[in-house]
């Protein structure tokens, strides 16, 4: 069972959200403003936040942006809105998934689910090292170079995925499949979108790449970078 925090102001979906995820075994706060939510979601700290965007105080963007400066609670946003450039600015203020309405509290349910299975994966699993960079599951922390990368779940998820295959070319579609949790579904915008946070935070850009390599038409390699002249072999 899971402590569910559901911030969306009609009434009506509110409530069948309620009913649906209830009747499916987790326990259902609710919350009908930004504000509302924000705190309780900070103060309360459930397992996870479903979040609507259209609020009356507040856009649910602004309160996600918030959100992510005091919690690392999972967010599934529920929005009517299915334009990709609000998707990907949902996606960018720290969002691990999204669904567009009108939605099934079946489907919402096993969006939750795959959220908090995927953030709870590898917890017995060793640290990965590739060059100089250091993926604890564990912990859930990744050091590049001695240096703490700041990542969201999500981020920390691909990039795990990502360094337990090192040299290997993992395609977007075992990306979305197994990162996202969307055997059925998912799109190679969000996969794009999220490496190119990654590279950023890497110190890196697709055009001088030193460990996430794009293999056109197929997918994407981390892999250590070469040894400076007069080194030695890398570590992989």
């Amino acid at each position: 069972m899971a402590q569910i925090l559901i911030v969306e102001d009609d009434p009506g979906i509110r409530g069948a959200l309620i009913r649906g995820l209830t009747e499916r075994g987790h326990a259902v706060d609710s919350a009908p403003t930004a504000m509302a939510g924000l705190e309780h979601a900070v103060g309360k700290r459930p397992d996870l936040v479903v979040l609507d965007l259209g609020l009356p105080d507040m856009d649910g963007t602004t309160m996600l942006r918030m959100l992510r400066g005091a919690s690392t609670v999972p967010v599934i946003v529920a929005t009517a809105r299915d334009d990709e450039t609000e998707i990907v600015s949902v996606l960018d203020a720290g969002a691990d998934d999204y669904l567009v309405k009108p939605f099934a509290a079946a489907q919402l349910d096993a969006r939750i689910r795959a959220v908090l299975r995927r953030l709870g994966d590898g917890a017995g699993d060793p640290s990965v090292v590739v060059g100089g960079l250091s993926v604890d599951p564990r912990s859930r922390r990744a050091v590049l170079d001695g240096t703490e990368l700041e990542l969201t779940p999500r981020e920390f998820d691909l990039l795990h995925h990502l360094a337990a295959r090192p040299d290997q070319v993992v395609s977007k579609r075992e990306l979305v499949t197994e990162v996202w949790q969307q055997p059925y579904g998912g799109a190679d915008k969000t996969v794009d979108v999220h490496l190119s946070w990654l590279r950023r935070k890497l110190g890196e850009t697709a055009q001088a790449p030193r460990y996430l390599h794009s293999v056109r038409g197929v997918g994407v390699r981390l892999s250590a970078p070469p040894a400076p002249p007069g080194t030695g072999e890398g570590t992989t």
